[in-house]
């Protein structure tokens, strides 16, 4: 009897080994993760401070492949079409899961087929700024008057058509009802001195670009767009404080992998990506970079973009922004 029960206990067990050993196994080898932006940029400098994290903990290589582009649909469209067997992952903003859905007329994949939430990494907020030298106002209210007061309205920029600086420009001049007009540029190292030269009046871009200039004295910042106050501008409002509500707008990004992945796989990347998130040490490398690293589970990156993709589709149309 007692041989019969073990050979009975070894038999149920079998089923259940495979499973786990299988799980051990991964990943096998290299962990691509494709940047769908330039190297050098800020997303390409995060990423590769999570891959220098997470490549111990994973006990492998994870390297990095930029492929930029098409607003950075042309990395996402490869990550879909990539195997699902966590070999392939890819960074995703804001942008690729809540906005270009309603800004392009036509997307090589859809992110709500294709793409498999793993984990949200970093959060930062657009900064309400004007150029200390050429505006007075001290406060978000005192810009708001002073813009509805200036015949012919104010000028915005932003780092492009369809980019969240557009976007929350155009919303906030819809919500506040200010007469506005976008200048699109390359990036915030050409709106800056376009802001400071008294050439372009306002900017609600990302923060991280803005620290030194502000705490320099030379812009002057009058509200972020995070629900509450960004750790390196704690004296700045939200834009719910400085009396402009439902304007949570951040530039979020998070990891995904191509749909159809193993969940056991993408739980044991987001595992580790809580890890490195709440290393208090990482925390500081990111924050000096300009972000909040932050972390959540599949369905919570999933919660998160249903939540701000209303907000963002308003944002689109009101700004009349469309992408062929």
């Amino acid at each position: 009897m007692i041989a019969r029960r073990s050979l009975l206990a070894s038999a149920l067990a079998t089923p259940l080994a495979a499973p786990a050993l299988g799980q051990a196994q991964w990943p096998p080898g290299n962990v691509r993760m494709i940047v769908p932006w330039p190297a050098g940029g800020s997303t390409d400098v995060l990423v590769r401070l999570y891959a220098e994290r997470l490549g111990p903990i994973l006990g492998t290589n994870v390297v990095i492949e930029n492929r930029s582009g098409a607003g950075g649909n042309i990395g996402l469209d490869a990550l879909a079409k990539s195997a699902p067997d966590g070999s392939t992952f890819s960074i995703a903003s804001v942008g690729h899961l809540c906005i270009n859905p309603f800004l392009y007329a036509r997307l090589p994949y859809d992110p709500a087929k294709d793409l498999q939430p793993v984990a949200i990494a970093w959060d930062l907020p657009n900064v309400a700024v004007v150029a200390a030298q050429h505006n007075p106002a001290k406060t978000l209210a005192e810009f708001i008057a002073g813009a509805k007061a200036k015949r012919g309205g104010i000028s915005y920029g932003s780092p492009g058509v369809g980019t969240t600086p557009h976007l929350s420009g155009a919303l906030f001049a819809a919500r506040t009802g200010i007469e506005a007009t976008h200048v699109p540029f390359r990036g915030a190292a050409q709106t800056i001195p376009a802001m400071l030269s008294g050439d372009l009046d306002f900017a609600l871009d990302n923060l991280a670009s803005y620290v030194p200039v502000i705490q320099e004295g030379r812009m002057r910042a009058l509200a972020v767009t995070s629900a509450e106050r960004f750790p390196t501008v704690p004296d700045v409002p939200t834009m719910a404080e400085a009396g402009v509500p439902n304007m949570v707008l951040t530039s979020w990004q998070g990891f995904v992998a191509p749909a159809g992945t193993p969940r056991a796989i993408t739980e044991r990347l987001g595992n580790a990506l809580r890890q490195v998130a709440n290393d208090e040490g990482f925390k500081d490398r990111v924050l000096r970079a300009g972000a909040l690293a932050v972390w959540s589970s599949p369905d919570g990156m999933s919660e998160r973009a249903n939540q701000d993709r209303p907000l963002w589709q308003e944002a689109v149309r009101v700004s009349g922004a469309r992408v062929e």
